[in-house]
C-alpha cells in the first residue's frame, strides 16, 4: 500500500474514518513492513449479534481494503461458559456474511503453554506473585481511583516461593478460588486495572480443546495482547470499553517482548440498536425463559436470527457501512437496519401474490370451469427477472381488508358498485355480498369486463383508481405466515434504572396466521427463499416448512419509516 491510497480514496469522494487514518499514517511510515493484519476475537460463549456483525465488517473490511489479512481467533479462556456449538455458529455466521479468515481458525488455547512460560518468566523477574486471598478481598483492596490500593500481604513473596506455588496450582494441588496469580504493577495507579491484576485463576473444568491438561486458565487481559503478538497482528481493533485496558495490554508486551514489531490496540465506539438488547446475558435469559424460540428466533438481534428472518448478508454489510466507525457511542435506529434490508430485497426479491386474510370472490359472468393464465412481471427493479404465468379463474381470494361495504370517499379498493383492477388481469365491479349468521362477509360477487385484460384487451388501458392482488381459489396453496415485529415496545429496554428489561416486551411481536392463500408458483419454494408479497411486505421461507406445509416469516413491511424520517 503506497501513499497514493489516501489521494485516490479522497478523489473518489470517500472520507477515511479515524482507524483508516491511523493505518494510512503507519503505512506511510513503513511500520510493520507495510503490513495490515487484523483479527476478530469472539468468545465462544454465545451467538453473534448485529453488534458483532459491524465489528466483523470492520475487521475483515480493513484487511480487504489494505490487501492484508484477518484472523479468526476464539478467546476460549473460560471453559465453564464455552461450547463447540457456539464455535460452529460463529464460523457459519462469518462466512454467511461473506468473509473468510486467514488460514485455519486460531484459539487462545493454542498459546496456553507459551502464556504459562511467560507467566513463569514474570514470576522469576519479580513481576508476578501468587495471592491466597479470595476474590472479594482482592477487589476491596483495590480501593477507589482517588485513593491508593492496599498491598496484598502476599505481594512480597520471593520469586522462588511464587514459582513453587504457581507450579503446584498448575498440578491441581489447590481448589478453585484458593489461589490466583497476579501481576505486580502499581497498587496506587489511577487506572484500577493496573492495580496488580489477576493473570491466572484455578478452574477444575475440562476444556473443549485441551481436555483436562490444564486446571489454571489465563485471564483475558493477560491473553489477548500476547496472542495478537504471536499471530503477527498489526492492529488490534476493539470496542471503546477496552480503552482503559490498553495500558495493561502494553505493559505485558513491554515485559515480554523485545522485538521492534508490536501490535497496536485501537478502540472504537459500540453501535447499539434501538428496540432490542444486545447483552449476551439478557439474550440468554430470553432463550432460557422461553420468551423467544431460540437463538435464531427472527425477533432476536443475532446474526442467525436475522438470517432466519430473511435478512441478506448484503443488507447487513450495507448497514455496517452506513453506521460507520467513530469514537462516540450512539444508538442506531432499528429503522435504518430495516431500511437496508428493504432496499436490497426491493432489488432482488421476486414479487408474488399472497392473501393472508382471505375472503372469497366470485366473478359471476366469468365462464364456469374456465382457467386462463396471465403474465406478471417478477420484479420491475430487475431487468433480468423476466415474467411468470399465473392462473386466473372464476373464483378468487382477496384480502379481507381490501373490501369495505360502507367505504369512505378516499377508499380506492373494492366496495359495492365501484370498479378495481385485479393485478395483471381484469377490471371487476362489486355487485353484492353474502354474509353468515354473525354478519361476517363470506363471499363477494363481482362482474368483470372481458375487454380489460392487462396488456391484451381492447380496453386494457382503461384506468381505475385501485389495483388489488389476488389468488385463484382452485390453484391456491395454503401456508402459515408468521408476522414478526420488534420484540420490545421501548427503544431502550435495558436503559431504565430499577426496571426489568422484560417489562418492555412487545406482546404483539408475533402473530401467526394460518390458512393463508398463495399463488401456485410458491409451491416449490425452499428454506431461505425470499419474496415480496405484493402490497404486504417481504417474506422468507422458514426452516419449519415441510413439503405441502410451507411456513413464511415476515422480514419487514413495505413502509419505510427511516427514509421518511431522514429526508
Amino acid at each position: 500500500m503506497d501513499k497514493n491510497h489516501l489521494v485516490e480514496e479522497e478523489g473518489e469522494g470517500k472520507s477515511l474514518n479515524f482507524i483508516e487514518q491511523i493505518i494510512e499514517e503507519e503505512l506511510a511510515e513503513g511500520k510493520n513492513g507495510g503490513r495490515v493484519h487484523t483479527r476478530f476475537p469472539p468468545e465462544p460463549n454465545g451467538y453473534l449479534h448485529i453488534g458483532h456483525a459491524t465489528s466483523i465488517c470492520l475487521n475483515f473490511g480493513l484487511a480487504t481494503e489494505y490487501h492484508g489479512k484477518c484472523n479468526l481467533r476464539f478467546d476460549d479462556t473460560n471453559p465453564s461458559k464455552e461450547d463447540v456449538e457456539y464455535i460452529d455458529s460463529i464460523q457459519q455466521d462469518i462466512q454467511w456474511l461473506g468473509f473468510q479468515w486467514e488460514g485455519e481458525p486460531h484459539f487462545a488455547s493454542d498459546y496456553f503453554q507459551q502464556l504459562y512460560d511467560w507467566a513463569e518468566k514474570l514470576i522469576l523477574e519479580g513481576k508476578a506473585y501468587v495471592d491466597d486471598q479470595p476474590a472479594e478481598v482482592i477487589s476491596a483492596q483495590r480501593m477507589t481511583p482517588t485513593e491508593p490500593g492496599v498491598n496484598s500481604p502476599y505481594r512480597d513473596r520471593t520469586p522462588e516461593e511464587n514459582l513453587d506455588l504457581f507450579r503446584r496450582m498448575k498440578s491441581g494441588e489447590f481448589q478453585a478460588g484458593e489461589k490466583v496469580l497476579r501481576a505486580k504493577i502499581d497498587m496506587a495507579s489511577s487506572n484500577m486495572l493496573m492495580r496488580d491484576p489477576i493473570m491466572y485463576r484455578i478452574m477444575h473444568v475440562a476444556h473443549h480443546r485441551t481436555g483436562d491438561k490444564w486446571c489454571i486458565y489465563p485471564m483475558y487481559d493477560f491473553t489477548h495482547g500476547q496472542s495478537d503478538y504471536l499471530e503477527g497482528i498489526t492492529h488490534s481493533i476493539c470496542t471503546l470499553e477496552f480503552e482503559v485496558h490498553r495500558p495493561l495490554y502494553n505493559w505485558f508486551l513491554d515485559q515480554l517482548i523485545d522485538t521492534e514489531y508490536r501490535p497496536r490496540q485501537i478502540e472504537f465506539a459500540r453501535r447499539n440498536l434501538s428496540y432490542t438488547v444486545m447483552s449476551k446475558r439478557r439474550l440468554l435469559e430470553l432463550v432460557q425463559k422461553g420468551i423467544v424460540a431460540g437463538w435464531d428466533d427472527p425477533r432476536m438481534p443475532t446474526i442467525t436470527g436475522l438470517r432466519r428472518a430473511g435478512y441478506t448478508p448484503e443488507s447487513i454489510r450495507n448497514f455496517a457501512e452506513k453506521v460507520g466507525v467513530a469514537r462516540r457511542e450512539i444508538v442506531v435506529d432499528m429503522a435504518l437496519l430495516e431500511f437496508c434490508v428493504r432496499e436490497h430485497l426491493n432489488k432482488i426479491a421476486p414479487r408474488v401474490m399472497a392473501v393472508l386474510d382471505p375472503v372469497r370472490v366470485v366473478i359471476d359472468n366469468y365462464p364456469e370451469g374456465q382457467t386462463e393464465t396471465v403474465e406478471i412481471e417478477n420484479n420491475p427493479e430487475d431487468e433480468t427477472a423476466g415474467t411468470r404465468m399465473v392462473p386466473f379463474s372464476r373464483e378468487l381470494y382477496i384480502e379481507r381488508d381490501d373490501f369495505m361495504e360502507d367505504a369512505p370517499k378516499k377508499f380506492f379498493r373494492m366496495t359495492l358498485g365501484n370498479e378495481v383492477r385485479l393485478k395483471g388481469a381484469y377490471i371487476v365491479k362489486c355487485e353484492s355480498v353474502e354474509k353468515d349468521a354473525e354478519g361476517n362477509i363470506t363471499t363477494i360477487h363481482c362482474t368483470y369486463d372481458a375487454d380489460t385484460r392487462s396488456g391484451t384487451g381492447s380496453a386494457s388501458n382503461r384506468k381505475v383508481k385501485g389495483t388489488l392482488h389476488w389468488v385463484s381459489a382452485p390453484d391456491a396453496i395454503e401456508a402459515e405466515v408468521r408476522l414478526y415485529d420488534r420484540l420490545f415496545k421501548d427503544p431502550d429496554p435495558a436503559g431504565h434504572k430499577d426496571i426489568d428489561f422484560k417489562e418492555f416486551l412487545n406482546e404483539n411481536s408475533l402473530k401467526v396466521l394460518t390458512g393463508c392463500k398463495l399463488e401456485p408458483s410458491l409451491k416449490e419454494a425452499k428454506e431461505g427463499d425470499r419474496f415480496q408479497f405484493q402490497r404486504l411486505g417481504y417474506f422468507c421461507v422458514d426452516k419449519d416448512s415441510k413439503p405441502g406445509a410451507l411456513v413464511f416469516n415476515r422480514t419487514v413491511g413495505l413502509k419505510d419509516t427511516w427514509a421518511k424520517q431522514n429526508n
